[in-house]
């Protein structure tokens, strides 16, 4: 019989903060973290917006020499990770190191040591390129680094499946304590790729927003006039654990995960099936897995990224699934306000679906104007919505056709 696992911390780091419940907050007021991008020059670019994480520091986290060897996108990930311990009231010295992991997912991986370093390296020569490179820039550099931080010895990696990275690396942390590999994974992801060469190959792609004129509202997911996703970035990790662990530390448990759904769509590198039939796949086993009917499911905080093609195919999936339920269940993206951060925003909006149920609160889909004929569910316009919620689904899609679906629930009594 498999283990049961259940959350019992959480850590984030987003264009609206870095302390959970000011961000829970910020988000149910309706705030924008989408802004005009100036820490470099972006002028000639098509979009020229960004959801940034300001005034970054690890001060009070991390030593100053410590944290310049670590890539922006494994800082987030640490500083995330300490936060989630600390909400957890783990304390790690006292557990098995070996019974202990850490899987933390990431698209791009260090994509801003890459520019620094090659940048340096066609001005000085290739005796200029740090040593630190390879180290600060590999993908697994945020699981390396959260597994030193705590001394933690049990399972270690790094996920990569673009938009969808977060959301595998929390799916692999539930098996491996479902099946004995740990008691304990930290996990979730983190990206840091607003930088001149992540924004300048999006735009290429045509996939950004062009309201450079509104950064708050250029984001929207399901409306009518959305135009393309922002690019931001940040970090979501949670603290899984297996039920009994959890019980015997007498920890406070947030939600159980209930189930997980995997698929891949197997059609195009970039755009997703039409039809959504990837997704709703995912969808459909992270169900079964959790032994519960379409009906039961309360919230989605969808992947709604803001893109044309995303968002209806996204909704056409959820109508497959949940049929004449569809209608009924609550729906929102929380990418409205934080933007799009990749391989970071399954663990984000993961950790704002756990506080969604446990306020019974509903985050909104800010910008929501116009409301478009092939979406025409309930994506909770503008303003929050209170109700009572026992299961939420997280959904995230990426590039090359990577589905994930993740159902947590309150704690079930009996197996």
């Amino acid at each position: 019989m498999k283990r049961r696992v259940v959350i019992t911390g959480l850590g984030v780091v987003s264009p609206l903060g870095c302390d959970l419940e000011d961000v829970w907050v910020r988000i149910c007021n309706g705030e924008s973290g989408v802004r005009a991008i100036e820490d470099f020059d972006c002028s000639q670019f098509r979009s020229r917006i960004g959801g940034k994480v300001l005034n970054w520091s690890c001060d009070g986290y991390l030593p100053t020499k410590e944290a310049k060897r670590l890539d922006r996108f494994a800082q987030f990930a640490v500083v995330a990770a300490i936060d989630a311990v600390k909400h957890s009231g783990l304390d790690t010295s006292r557990e098995d190191p070996y019974r202990c992991g850490v899987i933390i997912g990431s698209g791009v991986g260090g994509l801003r040591e890459i520019e620094v370093q090659h940048t340096r390296l066609l001005e000085k020569g290739p005796d200029k390129v740090s040593a630190f490179t390879i180290p600060k820039m590999m993908l697994n550099a945020a699981s390396g680094h959260v597994s030193i931080q705590f001394g933690l010895r049990g399972p270690n990696a790094g996920v990569a499946t673009a938009c969808a990275s977060a959301s595998n690396a929390m799916a692999d942390a539930v098996k491996a304590i479902q099946y004995g590999e740990a008691e304990v994974i930290i996990t979730g992801g983190s990206e840091a790729a607003v930088t001149p060469m992540g924004m300048s190959a999006f735009c290429a792609l045509r996939a950004l927003s062009e309201r450079n004129d509104q950064p708050a509202r250029a984001s929207r997911p399901f409306d009518r006039g959305r135009d393309g996703f922002v690019l931001s970035e940040g970090a979501g990790i949670l603290v899984l654990e297996e039920l009994e662990h959890a019980r015997r530390r007498r920890a406070t448990i947030l939600a159980e995960m209930l189930g997980c759904g995997v698929s891949a769509d197997g059609g195009h590198i970039t755009q997703p099936d039409p039809n959504g039939i990837g997704a709703a796949k995912a969808m459909e086993l992270a169900l079964k897995d959790a032994r519960i009917a379409p009906a039961d499911v309360d919230y989605i905080n969808a992947h709604g990224t803001s893109t044309p093609l995303g968002d209806k195919a996204e909704t056409q999936a959820i109508r497959s699934v949940f049929g004449e339920d569809a209608k009924s269940i609550s729906i929102s993206s929380t990418k409205s306000q934080l933007g799009h951060s990749l391989g970071a925003s399954g663990g984000i909006e993961m950790a704002l679906s756990v506080l969604a149920l446990n306020r019974g609160l509903i985050p909104p889909t800010i910008n929501y104007e116009t409301p478009d004929p092939d979406c025409d569910l309930d994506y909770t316009p503008n303003v929050p919505r209170e109700r009572g919620i026992q299961v939420v689904m997280s959904n995230s899609f990426g590039f090359g056709g990577h589905n994930v679906s993740l159902v947590a629930g309150t704690l079930r009594n009996g197996s």
